[in-house]
């Protein structure tokens, strides 16, 4: 029987206690929160290098100087900035959980961490290095940094925030493109139900903003191109959309089993109740019209989560911003929800602070969980002028005070992946 059968039959419950956030507009989850209810964006021309020779130039970038977060020079040299993401969140939400590290206990936590594309931006700088700028092919190994190793292998990303946390249970990277991030936490959830762990320092981190990243969305026309207004370019579920707009960041959570929480006194920002994912056997990037499978995940998450999809109060949208994917999305929220669709309150916050990739997936369970916390629910910046395709509630431009009892995040990623989340208010439905 699996960890997710196991549950419906009466397996252990799972709350978010801790919570930490790194985010294009703003360093910590404080900030971030800030952000994606002011309404305000954080896309705009790429920094990291000359993005001129390239289709869209634009991106949503964090301000982030790792020495004001107390990395040493030699975790600099170690870690690729996709893992200095994820160790800076992970303390951020340990602090959040009250918990001190030495307090954990080490055998009964584990670390669960997702990432779409790993340690990108290292990897590409040491290959122009060792290759003398692309120059040759048979490249020169001894001009390799000694941390080369683990910027290949993505497992260095559990490892950094295993250390940081002092974990000594399971331990894995999940990646599943841009579902990594509920995923992630989805198999963190699993472990806790069955028992294999009591805490997990969950989430995924991303750090895509380099040249190859870059040229590889432009050869398939995924990312917009609107280079002359960046603030305005993520567009999601907006007739005028042409795109996503690519960026980066990280959330990391501390899940644990609710008997435990609530014997410590810690502060719960939500349960997660149901997860399910699904994959079309389709198309490498294409999507069905009707969202099936995406419908499939998010009613297979409610029946996990013993909720009639009348109990939902936000749905957090992939909401990529690209055509084909809004529209999918739309088709599959009116599928597995019904009628009722058309009264839940709808958005994206990739409006604001771009697509991570596969850090988002765990970006926006951190924004549901204080979407419930807070009861308010973060807008869709730049929807002004709807697709008729795209006839549901969106919360354009400003955000809305509203009491969530029940939110539904869900993720879409190339290769037919399809995700789905439900988080509650703590003390409801038990």
């Amino acid at each position: 029987m699996s960890p997710s059968r196991s549950y419906q039959a009466g397996g252990r419950r799972v709350v978010i206690t801790g919570i930490g956030v790194i985010a294009p507009g703003g360093i910590g989850a404080k900030r971030f929160w800030e952000l994606i209810t002011s309404g305000q964006t954080a896309t705009r021309s790429i920094t990291f290098f000359d993005p001129t020779p390239y289709r869209s130039r634009i991106a949503a970038e964090c301000d982030f100087v790792p020495e004001q977060h107390g990395l040493s020079p030699q975790e600099l040299r170690r870690m690729d900035r996709a893992a200095q993401f994820a160790v800076v969140s992970a303390r951020e939400a340990i602090a959040d959980s009250g918990i001190e590290p030495e307090q954990l206990p080490a055998d009964r936590t584990g670390v669960s961490i997702g990432s779409a594309v790993g340690c990108t931006m290292s990897l590409e700088r040491e290959y122009a290095v060792v290759s003398d700028g692309g120059r040759r092919w048979l490249v020169d190994h001894s001009y390799g940094v000694p941390a080369l190793y683990d910027y290949l292998v993505p497992s260095s990303l559990a490892r950094e925030v295993a250390w940081v946390a002092g974990a000594e249970g399971p331990a894995t990277v999940v990646s599943a493109g841009c579902t990594s991030g509920l995923d992630a936490v989805g198999y963190a959830v699993d472990l806790i139900r069955e028992g294999s762990a009591d805490v997990m320092i969950a989430g995924a981190t991303d750090a895509p903003i380099s040249p190859i990243t870059v040229a590889c969305f432009d050869a398939i026309k995924a990312t917009s191109p609107r280079n002359d207004d960046p603030q305005h370019a993520s567009r999601p579920f907006d007739k005028s959309r042409n795109g996503f707009v690519l960026g980066e960041g990280a959330a990391v959570l501390v899940v644990e089993e609710f008997d435990r929480a609530r014997r410590r006194g810690a502060h719960i920002y939500a349960e997660i109740k149901g997860f399910a994912s699904r994959c079309n056997a389709y198309h490498m990037t294409g999507l069905r019209p009707d969202g099936r499978e995406m419908a499939e995940a998010i009613t297979a998450a409610l029946a996990e989560a013993k909720l009639d999809r009348t109990e939902v109060d936000y749905v957090n949208a992939h909401g990529s911003g690209t055509k084909q994917n809004d529209r999918h999305e739309t088709a599959a929220v009116k599928r597995s929800l019904g009628h009722h669709a058309r009264t839940i309150p709808m958005s994206s916050i990739k409006s604001m602070i771009g697509h991570s990739l596969g850090a988002i997936g765990a970006i926006e369970i951190a924004a549901c969980a204080l979407a419930v916390e807070y009861g308010v629910v973060p807008p869709t910046a730049n929807l002004h002028t709807p697709d008729p395709e795209c006839d549901l509630d969106y919360v354009p431009i400003t955000a809305r005070e509203q009491r969530v009892d029940v939110a539904l995040t869900v993720g879409s990623g190339f290769g037919g992946f399809q995700s789905a989340m439900v988080l509650t208010g703590s003390g409801v439905r038990s």
